[in-house]
């Protein structure tokens, strides 16, 4: 009975992911699941895409918390459509409110939408929300050997941005465990972007990515 009440689940969510897909191809919107830990870098990373293509592309956020306002209100900030998730507890997103959040905002067609899954390792990367593309934000700070740890988010990453690089060597951090972690977990198809927010080390390269990919995916 359990296994089957976890199947139900999954396929309830898969069924709203479908749907917002669906909506997604109709109002050329590209849906980007930024996911990591607590304190990756996350929000750095939204913050960052805004700053430096929000005068190309029409972009909209909804935050996932499982408390608070405090990142809404700082993307807030930037000018963007913004909505926040609180989960209560939950530790990930879901497709149904994701669906519901998209329906609030009213994105207009051609918009990038970021969604920010809750800060977890685990959970998110079994949960698809209709995205185009999913982002995992790794930081130094967490240690080398999280793609050792946690293969299933690393695995069903299609970008992995690797932060605060200004502290690797005062941190000890292996970039070379690191990567064959990655290596080992998904030979091809992965991109990788070290970054520094702070220092803005890397982020031209990790920018004109995301600008070529949704430039492209907009004049199709």
């Amino acid at each position: 009975m359990e296994i089957k009440v976890i199947k139900n689940i999954l396929e309830r969510n898969q069924n709203a992911a479908d749907n917002i897909r669906s909506l997604a191809d109709e109002n050329k919107w590209y849906i980007v699941n930024v996911m990591g830990s607590p304190g990756a870098g996350k929000t750095s990373f939204i913050k960052c895409m805004i700053e430096n293509l929000k005068d190309v592309f029409n972009i909209a956020v909804i935050e996932g918390d499982v408390a608070s306002t405090i990142d809404a209100q700082a993307i807030a900030s930037y000018g963007v459509k913004v909505l926040q998730i609180n989960t209560g507890g939950a530790c990930h997103l879901v497709a149904d409110s994701v669906a519901e959040a998209i329906d609030t905002l009213k994105p207009m067609p051609k918009t990038v939408i970021f969604v920010e899954n809750i800060g977890n390792l685990i959970c998110p990367s079994s949960f698809d929300l209709g995205e185009n593309l999913r982002v995992v934000v790794s930081s130094a700070a967490e240690g080398d050997d999280k793609p050792y740890k946690y293969p299933m988010m690393f695995e069903k990453a299609d970008v992995v941005v690797l932060s605060k690089i200004d502290i690797v060597d005062a941190i000890g951090f292996d970039m070379q465990r690191y990567k064959k972690g990655l290596e080992a977990i998904k030979e091809k198809d992965l991109k990788l972007f070290e970054v520094s927010f702070r220092t803005k080390e890397g982020v031209g390269s990790l920018i004109n990515y995301f600008y070529t990919l949704l430039d492209s995916y907009f004049k199709k």
